[in-house]
């Protein structure tokens, strides 16, 4: 294996000049091949909120400009133990939700079909369900473990189907995803109706929510995610409104009493093991952020994120 190429050197260009690649990496068409490749979604046309996430991407890279390349938390230096490289934005039809779906799908296709593994920036929840697809092709169906304030199962929005509330209901009809194995964190706030936590445990899911961290910590809910997940392949989905609005206040649909960013990159870093197959990083809407609250807590989660995967490549 060649020596993976790094970030941009921070004591020879500051950290604020060159390009605003994910962490100062390599884009893809610098290297060889990736073992990882970081790849943006600039859509939101699924939001029944607040608009804004086609900008996430790029505030969660810029955001990123701060990461170093040692991660003491997880006592690894993911971009030497792995080629990450920034494979760009998929570009997709802001108008037509269909034609955006089945575009990220070819265009993950196509990312996967080269070996790398795919940590997504959103875009809006929508996103998720393509990439779904593309992994499922590659694994069979998939653990999920859904980070999120909502649930994301619901059917339908103004008979609309494919919406950032609905990915995982399609994502189990079509039987891309392991039912035995799909768990919420974090949820909370009100629902339509005590109908919608039934219908999600019908689907398969279990429920923690933001509450049950609160109260059980975060080492008892790693260890009971990590017995769930066993070793299946693992997707993980992470809704930046999983984190109370104090800690990202940039996303479309906030709820209160939600997870700090400690709680989530210290759930994160207990699932060293698991075999993560693909994640996302969605939801981060800069037009609400103040001083990059938001994009700097998305961006600490996808090197967590890039952290778990550079360690399964390198064994």
């Amino acid at each position: 294996m060649t020596t993976p190429r790094g970030p941009v050197d921070s004591s020879r260009v500051p950290r604020y000049a060159g390009p605003a690649t994910f962490a100062r990496l390599p884009r893809l068409d610098e290297v060889p091949r990736a073992d990882i490749a970081v790849v943006g979604i600039p859509f939101d046309s699924g939001v029944s909120y607040r608009p804004g996430a086609r900008f996430g991407g790029n505030a969660v890279r810029e955001a990123s400009r701060l990461l170093r390349p040692y991660n003491p938390a997880q006592d690894a230096a993911p971009f030497a133990l792995a080629q990450v490289a920034d494979a760009g934005d998929i570009a997709v039809n802001p108008f037509d939700i269909n034609e955006a779906v089945a575009g990220i799908e070819a265009a993950a296709d196509e990312l996967l079909a080269t070996g790398a593994k795919l940590l997504t920036l959103g875009g809006d929840h929508t996103v998720a369900l393509p990439l779904l697809r593309s992994v499922a092709k590659l694994h069979g169906p998939v653990a999920l473990l859904h980070f999120d304030a909502h649930l994301d199962t619901w059917d339908t929005y103004f008979g609309a189907q494919y919406t950032h509330g609905t990915p995982f209901r399609r994502a189990v009809e079509e039987g891309i995803l392991d039912t035995s194995a799909l768990s919420h964190v974090g949820t909370r706030g009100p629902l339509y109706g005590r109908q919608d936590l039934t219908e999600d445990e019908k689907l398969g899911f279990g429920v923690v929510t933001s509450a049950d961290v609160m109260r059980r910590g975060v080492d008892e809910i790693a260890q009971q995610l990590r017995e769930r997940v066993g070793d299946r392949p693992l997707y993980v989905s992470v809704d930046i409104d999983v984190l109370d609005p104090a800690h990202a206040p940039g996303t479309g649909t906030p709820e209160a009493g939600g997870l700090t960013s400690r709680e989530l990159l210290e759930i994160l870093r207990g699932l060293a093991g698991c075999r993560l197959v693909g994640a996302d990083v969605v939801e981060v809407a800069p037009v609400y952020d103040h001083a990059e609250i938001t994009a700097v807590a998305a961006s600490h989660t996808a090197y967590e994120l890039t952290t778990l995967m550079a360690r399964q490549v390198a064994g």
